[in-house]
């Protein structure tokens, strides 16, 4: 009887995997940051490479962006203004795709940064492994890196896709806490948007 008890607690741990985090099955607010390196990126209409150890900035915001995503095209002009607001406090902006369809592989990256005059690096990973060990589930969702590279924010950028409606800005509370030396007030929320298109393991 032990035997089968203990039998059915392994099946039961299979079947329901723990969260790392609150809504993330990858990593938690305090994780060291996955670290990537040798991401073929478009940045001002220029081939690029994205590694995490070339940056460095006391803080890092890592986001996962999907061009076909209309919730992405929604929040652009948001993340270009937040890019605006910080590129000279000490805050680098990355952005990258993992999605396997056409329009988000490298030449829609660049295409789309063009049309949209976007001033952030914005890679593409195709081997998707970025989105898995950042428990990517959502575009657009951001990650805040401090100076440690430890992640003290993921989420969503605000508390609404009408900016006009907008009270709570998550993003932007999270790194200006950091910018003084605290911990964001709210460090998970839910993220937002299109569904990561995953199709390799």
């Amino acid at each position: 009887m032990r035997k089968v008890l203990l039998s059915l607690v392994a099946i039961a741990a299979i079947a329901v995997p723990a969260l790392a985090g609150k809504y993330n099955r990858a990593i938690s607010v305090g994780d060291k940051a996955p670290n990537f390196s040798g991401i073929p990126a478009i940045y001002n209409g220029q081939d690029a490479s994205l590694s995490l150890s070339d940056l460095k900035e006391d803080v890092v915001v890592l986001v996962f962006l999907a061009n076909h995503c209309p919730v992405v095209q929604r929040y652009e002009d948001r993340l270009i203004d937040f890019v605006n607001d910080y590129k000279d406090k000490g805050v680098k902006v990355v952005g990258v795709s993992v999605n396997d369809i056409d329009q988000d592989r490298l030449p829609g990256i660049r295409k789309y940064t063009q049309d949209h005059k976007s001033n952030y690096i914005y890679g593409y990973d195709e081997s998707q492994q970025m989105g898995r060990d950042y428990g990517a589930t959502n575009t657009p969702q951001f990650f805040v890196l401090d100076k440690e590279r430890k992640i003290r924010y993921t989420g969503t950028l605000d508390d609404n896709m009408d900016e006009a409606k907008v009270t709570k800005k998550y993003l932007r509370d999270a790194v200006d806490a950091l910018l003084k030396g605290e911990s964001p007030a709210i460090e998970e929320t839910r993220p937002q948007g299109c569904s990561v298109k995953y199709t390799k393991r």
